[in-house]
């Protein structure tokens, strides 16, 4: 009996590798201006940064932080074979930083008006995890 491959069926899940030092770091209690500037590449860092100057009042700032650990999780993910579309789990624990990334930046975008932007960002949430975007916006 042959087997044959579901064409329709679409990419698979993309699964980015753990840095447990960068997460247990911040896990920890480290300022995560300390981890980023330790771990970069650490979307995780990115989006707590983000998530910390959204909550006092500063979207340009938080903006900016979302960007960065956008960029940099693009970056892990086309390096874990994503080809620009497909799943990218949020009970995956290590692609959570780029999912908040991802979500920091359609609030932040939202919050100064580049409503274009936003829901862009939101529609990648949302198509990327599904699971994420019901979370994070607390729905």
């Amino acid at each position: 009996m042959e087997t044959h491959e579901n064409l329709l069926a679409g990419p698979p899940p993309t699964l980015l590798p753990d840095n447990t030092e960068a997460r247990q770091m911040l896990e920890s209690g480290a300022k995560a201006a300390d981890v980023a500037a330790r771990f970069p590449a650490y979307s995780g860092a990115w989006a707590s940064l983000a998530d910390d100057y959204f909550a006092a009042g500063h979207a340009v700032t938080s903006y900016a932080f979302a960007r960065t650990g956008y960029h940099r999780g693009l970056d892990q993910l086309r390096r874990a074979g994503w080809k620009g579309h497909g799943p990218v789990p949020w009970d995956h624990a290590p692609n959570r930083g780029f999912l908040r990334c991802l979500y920091a930046l359609s609030r932040a975008a939202n919050a100064i008006g580049e409503k274009d932007e936003a829901e862009r960002c939101a529609q990648f949430l949302r198509d990327s995890s599904a699971e994420a975007a019901r979370f994070l916006s607390g729905n």
